[in-house]
C-alpha cells in the first residue's frame, strides 16, 4: 500500500499535535513546519514527522513541502490579536496558493464556529474571511471545520480554569453567562480523518459541537468541583466584564480580551448531528481523567467529593 503523504500547517500546536500522531500512527508521512522547531519536540520523535523550521506564511515555502502531498491541512490560528488578518486570513490565502503552485487538489481547514463576516469580533471576523478565502479556490476541494471550544488534556482551556481555581479562593468572571458546546480534541480528530477519506466533505463546512451545552459559569463550577476546590465564582456584569478585559489585556499572555468578550457575544452552540457518524464524548466523562486530583494529593475530603456530585447531578 503507497504511503500517504501530508503537509500539516499549525501541526505544533494542540489540534495539531493530536491529529499528526494520529497520522503518523497509519503510517502516513507529515511535513510541519513551525518558526520555531524547540515547540514541536513532542512530534520530532515520531518516525514518520518531519518538523520543519520555516515561515509558514511564504507560499513559495509552502509549496515546497506541499509538493507530492495527498493534503494539505491548516490548523492555523490564534486566539488573541493583534496579527488576526495575518494569521487567519493572509495565512489561508497562502495554503490556498501553495496547493495551486504544488498541485495539491485537497485541504482541510479549521475555522471557529459563529465565524463571519460581520461578527462582532476581529476574531470571529478573521476567521469568517479565511473561510471565504479557502471556499472560493479553484481546482482545490476544501472542507472547512467549525468547533466550539476544544477540550482536552493539554488544552488552554479547563487547564486555565484549574490553575485559577488552584490560585484563587474567589474567581471573577467575565461574560458568565456566554453560552459553550465543548468538543473533544479526539473527536476533531476523528472528523478531520473521517474527512480524508469521504467523497462527500469536499465543499462542506462542518460545526463541531460536544453532546451537552454549558455557560462559561457552568464550566468553571465543574472544573472547581472536580478539582476538589470550593470556589466561590462570582459572574460580572457587562461593565465590570468590560473593565477586567480591558485590564488584563496589559499583561503578556492576556488570559481575557474585550475582542474575547465579543466573541463571546455569539453562543459558541451547535443545532446539527456531529459529522460522519461519530458519537461526541461529554465533557463530563472525559475530562476528570486529566483534572480530578491524584492518588497522592490533597483534596477537601468528602465536601469536595459530595459537591462533584452535586454538580453532576446539577443540584
Amino acid at each position: 500500500m503507497q504511503q500517504r503523504n501530508f503537509l500539516v500547517v499549525g501541526g505544533s500546536g494542540f489540534v495539531g499535535r493530536h491529529l499528526v500522531a494520529a497520522l503518523a500512527a497509519r503510517g502516513a508521512r507529515v511535513a510541519v513546519p513551525t518558526r520555531r522547531r524547540e515547540r514541536a519536540k513532542h512530534l520530532i520523535l515520531l518516525p514518520t514527522v518531519d518538523v520543519v523550521e520555516s515561515d509558514a506564511r511564504d507560499s513559495s515555502t509552502l509549496a515546497g513541502l506541499a509538493a507530492g502531498c495527498d493534503a494539505v491541512i491548516n490548523l492555523a490560528g490564534i486566539l488573541h490579536g493583534p496579527g488576526f488578518k495575518r494569521a487567519h486570513v493572509e495565512l489561508a490565502q497562502a495554503v490556498v496558493n501553495a496547493c495551486h503552485k504544488a498541485g495539491v487538489r485537497r485541504l482541510l481547514h479549521m475555522s471557529a464556529l459563529g465565524a463571519a463576516a460581520a461578527a462582532p469580533s476581529e476574531y470571529l471576523r478573521s476567521k469568517g474571511q479565511g473561510e471565504q478565502a479557502v471556499l472560493a479556490a479553484d481546482d482545490v476541494e476544501v472542507t472547512v471545520f467549525r468547533p466550539s471550544v476544544i477540550f482536552g488534556p493539554e488544552d488552554r482551556f479547563l487547564n486555565l480554569f484549574a490553575r485559577l481555581a488552584a490560585l484563587l479562593p474567589v474567581i471573577a468572571l467575565g461574560s458568565p453567562e456566554a453560552r459553550f458546546q465543548p468538543v473533544y480534541v479526539g473527536d476533531v480528530v476523528k472528523a478531520m480523518l473521517a474527512a480524508l477519506e469521504s467523497r462527500e466533505a469536499p465543499g462542506r463546512r462542518y460545526d463541531l459541537c460536544g453532546p451537552q451545552e454549558y455557560s462559561l459559569r457552568e464550566l468553571m463550577e465543574f472544573v472547581c468541583a472536580v478539582t476538589g476546590k470550593r470556589r466561590l465564582v462570582i459572574g460580572l456584569p457587562d461593565a465590570l466584564s468590560y473593565l477586567q478585559a480591558w485590564m488584563m489585556e496589559m499583561l503578556p499572555g492576556p488570559l481575557l480580551t474585550r475582542d474575547n468578550l465579543r466573541s463571546m457575544q455569539v453562543p459558541s452552540v451547535c443545532d446539527c448531528d456531529f459529522p460522519f457518524g461519530i458519537q461526541p464524548t461529554a465533557l463530563a466523562v472525559a475530562a476528570p481523567a486529566w483534572l480530578s486530583p491524584g492518588p497522592g494529593e490533597r483534596t477537601g475530603g468528602s465536601r469536595e467529593r459530595f459537591a462533584q456530585l452535586r454538580w453532576r447531578a446539577r443540584r
